[in-house]
């Protein structure tokens, strides 16, 4: 049962984006800011068909603690969800990707207008540079800058591995940053087809004000992370043991 409404849910994921997509070519003539409105749409309606479909839903915690105006986003990253999820939660927001996106058809003219911050990869120490100097530059423009501090998809459980380039930016942009806490993993996990029935658990941290050495910043992020997010797993594994079994099969 959980095969087939996976299966479903993937086909309806693609043909709503494809949809979306194309209905909102005419957002691409208005701005960004209609880009951002339709973005919002697409997280939203595909919650919902994770919700309908899959029995997938999430709990948001902490919310008063989303500052305004421009700041860092650090959540957390177990799964795609949180790449969509926490979307409607930020105005005017910014992800940092690979530049090769861009260059797919339709979706990567919604990148370019949107304003994202595509990086060439390739290019080691330069491009780090070019996302530090964009991100600053979205950041004093009130706008807010998503970065997944440990760059790819980590395993519930696994041990952090945070990356330096969340604190340079952090420390070069004079932002505060919004720590989030998550657990999606335990029902998407990476490179796994299955959606698992449950509700992920969501929590956005107390910002870190600026103004912190970059050594002491990567600290207070990764302990305020791990600690919610062990906590979330906690909870979500008591409430649910089978989630154990789950979790050791997916990352077999």
């Amino acid at each position: 049962m959980i095969f087939a409404r996976s299966l479903l849910f993937n086909v309806l994921f693609y043909l709503n984006t494809i949809v979306l997509m194309i209905l909102g070519i005419p957002t691409l003539f208005v701005g960004p800011r209609a880009i951002m409105g339709l973005a919002r749409l697409w997280a939203n309606t595909t919650n919902w068909l994770l919700w309908r479909i899959c029995g997938l839903k999430a709990e948001y915690r902490g919310m008063e603690n989303i500052p305004e105006g421009g700041f860092i986003i650090a959540p957390k990253h177990q799964s795609a969800w949180e790449t969509f999820s926490l979307v409607p939660f930020a105005r005017d927001f910014s992800y940092i990707l690979k530049r090769e996106l861009t260059y797919i058809p339709l979706f990567g003219w919604y990148l370019v207008r949107a304003r994202q911050i595509a990086i060439n990869r390739s290019r080691g120490t330069a491009a780090l540079s070019e996302a530090t100097q964009k991100s600053c530059a979205a950041l004093r423009a009130g706008r807010q800058v998503f970065i997944f501090p440990e760059g790819t998809r980590r395993q519930p459980g696994a041990p952090p591995d945070y990356k330096f380039g969340v604190a340079k930016i952090y420390s070069e942009s004079g932002a505060p940053c919004l720590p989030v806490a998550l657990n999606a993993g335990l029902f998407w996990p990476r490179r796994a087809f299955l959606r698992r029935p449950g509700t992920i658990l969501v929590e956005f941290l107390e910002p870190i004000p600026p103004g912190l050495e970059r050594s002491e910043f990567l600290r207070v992020l990764s302990a305020r992370i791990e600690g919610a997010t062990n906590r979330l797993i906690a909870e979500s594994l008591a409430l649910d043991p089978s989630l154990k079994t789950y979790l050791a099969e997916t990352s077999a």
